[in-house]
């Protein structure tokens, strides 16, 4: 696939590492994927997700662009669903990338992202699910900053229903 897209983005909210309760609120919906293998394709070995995911017995295969392993060009040989925390910036391609796939992904995004036309569009097939917070995550290495947007795990074939809201077992 040609890259079409710029995947270093100058957007201040693209290095956002997900907290270990961010990843944990995951599992109440994994057993249904326990003998299938993860792709994390923004993630290096200290991520949550990979450490989360290992620790609980799933398989595991990571990538990251500092590794020469472009999501928009690099796709591992074996995989059966993607979860992980994307870039904010460059949304639409990271998602029809996803979509593209027809596999079940979890994929961290800001909220803010509704009020955009795209999602809209991109899962007009009704597709979309949401796992939304009843408060706001607190990033890795944001924690000097106040993050001022709410964000929510952006779905397709992963949750039991279309909106799904839990509140983080911190």
């Amino acid at each position: 696939m040609a890259n079409d897209y710029i995947f270093t983005s100058q957007g201040k909210n693209d290095e956002c590492l997900t907290p270990k309760y961010g990843v944990d609120s995951l599992l109440e919906f994994m057993p249904r994927f326990k003998n299938k293998i993860i792709w994390c394709p923004f993630d290096d070995e200290n991520s949550e997700f990979v450490k989360v995911f290992s620790e609980n017995g799933y398989k595991i295969v990571n990538s990251h662009i500092k590794y020469g392993q472009d999501f928009y060009n690099f796709e591992p040989e074996k995989w059966d669903l993607i979860i992980s925390n994307p870039p904010f910036t460059n949304k639409k391609g990271i998602f029809e990338r996803a979509i593209s796939f027809n596999k079940p992904f979890c994929l961290l995004m800001s909220l803010t992202w509704l009020n955009d036309s795209t999602p809209k569009k991109l899962f007009k097939d009704e597709s979309l699910q949401l796992l939304l917070f009843e408060k706001r995550m607190q990033f890795r290495g944001q924690e000097k900053n106040k993050i001022n947007f709410s964000s929510a795990y952006f779905c397709r074939y992963f949750l039991p229903k279309q909106i799904v809201i839990r509140d983080f077992k911190i």
